[in-house]
C-alpha cells in the first residue's frame, strides 16, 4: 500500500514538473516571437510626428509672483466727537470726492459752547478797554504827583491779566469751531464708500473702534507682492532705466483671457525680510475697468528685461536626459536627429536656446517618445498625427506581458 501512494505521489510531481517547463518554454517562445515582429517592426515603420521650427524673437524675462490687491487709501471714517447722527448723505457703494459731507453729528451742543467762549472773549475784552483806559489817567496822574507811582503799576498789572485772559479765550473759541467742525463728516479722499455701520438716528461715541463707513481709492489700485532676494539686482538695474517704466501685469485664474490690468512698478520696499529671504514690491494700477479689488489675490508677472533676437522652440519639444536636456530634429534625409541643448528662459510657451539650435530647423513636439537617431518620419498635422495615433495599436501594450490567452 505504501508503496503504491509513493509511486502516485511521484507520477503526480513528473506530471506538474513537465507541464510548468511546458509553460515557460511558451512563454519564452512568445515573448522572443514578440520582441523579433518589434525589432523588425521598428526598423520599417516610418513613425508620424508633428514639428515647429526653431525661432528667433523677443523673449521677455518675466518674474512671477502671488500678489494681494490694496487699495491706493483706506480711510475709516470715525466720529471725533460724541452725538446723534442726523443725517447720512451717501449710499453704500457710491464714489465721492474729496470733501463731501458723508455725515452729520447733531451740532446744537457744541455750537452752544462756541457762542459761550465767544461771549466770554467779548466780556474780556470789555474788560481789557476799561483797564487800558484806567491806566493812561493814573500814568498822568503819577506823573503830576497827584495818584501814587504804585497804583499805575498795579493797573498796568491788570491790564496784563486781561490781556492773558484775551488769549485764553480765543483759544477756546478755536477748540469749539473745532469740536464743532468735528461734526460734520467728510471724505478726506476720493474713492468707493463701503457698507455703513451705523443707521440715522443712532449715538456714536467719540474714538469708537468702529467707524461710520469705510472709504477705499480703487482708482489707482495697489498690487504688493514679494519676490526672493536674488531677483533684485535685476529688478534694480530695470528701474534704474526709468523709460519705459518696469511693466507689471496683474493676472487672475482664467490666464486665457490675458491680464486684468498692466501697471508700472512703484517702488521696492528698503529691506529684505530676514525670516524669507523676500523682499516686497508694490506696482499701481489705473484699474478703469475695476477688474482689481482691495483684498483679492492675482498673479503679479514683472518684466525686468526682453531678450532680443534669441533661438526660441515650444516646451513640448524639449526632452530631459540623464545628464542633459534634448530635442530631436528632422534631417534633410528625413530622419531623426538627438541634439543636445542649453536651456535658457522659459515659460509656458516658449523655452530660449542658448546652444545646440540653429534658426529654421525643425524640432519634433509630438512622437519624439518613439524616436531614435537615424529613425525615418513623416511630419504630419497634430489632428492627423492624433487620429493615428488612436487608429493604431500600442506598441508596448503588445510586446509587454503576454495574455493568459496566449
Amino acid at each position: 500500500m505504501t508503496t503504491d501512494l509513493s509511486n502516485k505521489r511521484a507520477r503526480r510531481l513528473w506530471l506538474v514538473g513537465g507541464l510548468a517547463a511546458v509553460s515557460i518554454a511558451s512563454v519564452v517562445c512568445m515573448t522572443a516571437a514578440d520582441a523579433q515582429r518589434s525589432k523588425k517592426a521598428g526598423a520599417n515603420d516610418t513613425v508620424p510626428v508633428t514639428v515647429a521650427v526653431v525661432t528667433a524673437q523677443d523673449v521677455p524675462v518675466v518674474l512671477t509672483a502671488l500678489g494681494t490687491v490694496q487699495a491706493s487709501n483706506t480711510v475709516t471714517i470715525s466720529p471725533m466727537v460724541t452725538g446723534p447722527i442726523t443725517a447720512i448723505n451717501f449710499t453704500e457703494g457710491q464714489d465721492v470726492k474729496a470733501g463731501d459731507v458723508l455725515a452729520q453729528i447733531d451740532p446744537r451742543t457744541y455750537q452752544a459752547t462756541l457762542d459761550q467762549d465767544r461771549g466770554k472773549l467779548a466780556q474780556d475784552q470789555a474788560t481789557l478797554a476799561g483797564a487800558e483806559r484806567d491806566l493812561a489817567r493814573y500814568n498822568q496822574l503819577a506823573q503830576s504827583a497827584y495818584t501814587p507811582k504804585q497804583t499805575a503799576d498795579d493797573e498796568r498789572a491788570t491790564v496784563a491779566e486781561s490781556k492773558a485772559q484775551i488769549i485764553q479765550d480765543q483759544a477756546a473759541i478755536e477748540s469749539a469751531q473745532t469740536q464743532l467742525s468735528y461734526t460734520t463728516l467728510t471724505a478726506p479722499v476720493a474713492g468707493r464708500v463701503g457698507l455703513r455701520n451705523v443707521d440715522l438716528g443712532n449715538i456714536v461715541q467719540a474714538g469708537a473702534s468702529t467707524g461710520i463707513v469705510t472709504l477705499t481709492t480703487i482708482q489707482p489700485i495697489a498690487v504688493v507682492f514679494t519676490l526672493p532676494q536674488q531677483n533684485l539686482p535685476a529688478i534694480v538695474d530695470a528701474m534704474a532705466v526709468g523709460k519705459p517704466p518696469v511693466s507689471v501685469s496683474a493676472e487672475g485664474n482664467d490666464t486665457a483671457t490675458g491680464p486684468l490690468e498692466t501697471g508700472a512698478l512703484d517702488v521696492i520696499d528698503n529691506q529684505v525680510d530676514s525670516t524669507t529671504g523676500t523682499v516686497k514690491l508694490k506696482a499701481y494700477f489705473a484699474n478703469k475697468d475695476l477688474h482689481l479689488w482691495p483684498g483679492g489675490f492675482v498673479t503679479a508677472r514683472l518684466t525686468v528685461k526682453v531678450l532680443k533676437g534669441v533661438l526660441t522652440i515650444p516646451p513640448a519639444a524639449v526632452q530631459t536626459g540623464p545628464t542633459s536636456s534634448f530635442v530631436y530634429t528632422i534631417g534633410t534625409d528625413g530622419k531623426a536627429v538627438q541634439k543636445t541643448v542649453t536651456l535658457g528662459q522659459q515659460s509656458a510657451e516658449t523655452v530660449v536656446i542658448e546652444s545646440g539650435l540653429v534658426a529654421g530647423e525643425q524640432v519634433v513636439l509630438e512622437g519624439g517618445s518613439r524616436l531614435n537617431t537615424g529613425s525615418k518620419v513623416k511630419i504630419v498635422p497634430a489632428t492627423a498625427r492624433a487620429k493615428t495615433t488612436a487608429a493604431a495599436p500600442p506598441a508596448a501594450a503588445t510586446s509587454a506581458t503576454p495574455s493568459p490567452a496566449q
